[in-house]
């Protein structure tokens, strides 16, 4: 079943928001400060290609430096994401076949506006942090 809505998340919205991390995370790269930034958005790029069957859970290891560097990703890019993720899962739940396709976008958002202090682990082992 993951599988089925993988492919299916892949061909109706996971290229298009992937793409728009990807972009995120090349114009982050290009400043050499924003570099972690751009690491972040380019692991939520593939989380968002894929996103079945995996999951985002907070680093216990994270620490005020990944607040501040939230704060800043959210007043630069994070909000331009989240709404995208908005926009496409109102998209999709219009009809009956998105409706889960349009709440594992909207399950994206809180990871789109603070993607520092958390790491995507399979879902059959959702406690797993370093």
């Amino acid at each position: 079943m993951r599988l089925i809505l993988n492919v299916i998340w892949l061909v109706l919205c996971g290229l298009w928001m992937a793409i728009g991390y990807a972009v995120a995370g090349l114009i982050c790269c290009v400043l050499i400060v924003t570099i972690p930034f751009g690491i972040a958005s380019f692991r939520i790029a593939s989380y968002a290609l894929w996103p079945f069957g995996r999951t985002a859970v907070e680093r216990r290891d994270a620490g005020a430096g990944s607040l501040l560097g939230n704060i800043i990703w959210i007043v630069f890019a994070g909000w331009w994401l989240a709404l995208g993720h908005i926009v496409t899962g109102i998209a999709l739940c219009v009809t009956i076949i998105g409706i889960p396709l349009g709440i594992a976008n909207f399950k994206l958002i809180p990871i789109s506006l603070m993607p520092l202090g958390r790491e995507i682990v399979p879902s059959d082992r959702p406690f797993a942090t370093r």
